[in-house]
């Protein structure tokens, strides 16, 4: 049995939980979440918390059951956030609509579009911070991901687009070769 699916899932107040033919549907201030239930893994309503169950042999997903739930929980009562930060002379993010067009560094614009749930905004005080805000963790960390693909940082001047917080180890650059003896 694991540990994970053991732990009860707390539910704060202003959000419901409710299960119904194998599927669990969250709802909240910031939105409603639904996920349908694995073969084998029930849910159980015990006062303000959920309790995952999995039958014997079944508990593959048991685990991951809870974490889903839980995460679903936060997400519509407090929202997730991810921030990105873009470094390079000339690199740019603006918005269009529901698209992000962003300028790093190609001899084109590269538009991104902004799947809905989604609220991309830049910070007021630093232009070059893009924060995705949402209530799916999944949607909000696989957005970030995709606009970081687009142009990681590099480790040789650290130029890129990278998370904020995030290290990126720099390399040495390639120094002047000192000749050696006998070559003219």
């Amino acid at each position: 049995m694991s540990r994970i699916g053991r732990k009860p899932v707390a539910i704060p107040s202003g959000v419901t939980v409710l299960v119904t033919n194998g599927d669990v549907k969250v709802a909240g201030p910031k939105g409603t979440l639904h996920f349908p239930l694995p073969v084998g893994v029930t849910l159980k309503m015990e006062g303000e918390v959920v309790c995952v169950e999995a039958q014997a042999g079944k508990s593959a997903f048991h685990g991951l059951t809870r974490a889903i739930v839980a995460n679903m929980v936060r997400g519509v009562s407090s929202g997730y956030e991810k921030r990105l930060e873009i470094i390079g002379v000339g690199y740019r993010v603006q918005m269009k609509g529901q698209t992000l067009g962003l300028n790093v560094g190609f001899t084109h614009p590269v538009d991104i579009p902004i799947p809905e749930g989604l609220e991309i905004t830049q910070e007021e005080k630093n232009k070059n911070i893009l924060i995705v805000r949402g209530i799916d963790k999944w949607l909000v960390g696989q957005f970030a991901a995709s606009v970081r693909s687009v142009q990681p940082p590099e480790p040789y001047k650290g130029k890129g687009i990278r998370y904020v917080g995030e290290i990126v180890r720099r390399k040495v650059g390639k120094s002047a070769a000192a000749k050696s003896p006998g070559v003219s």
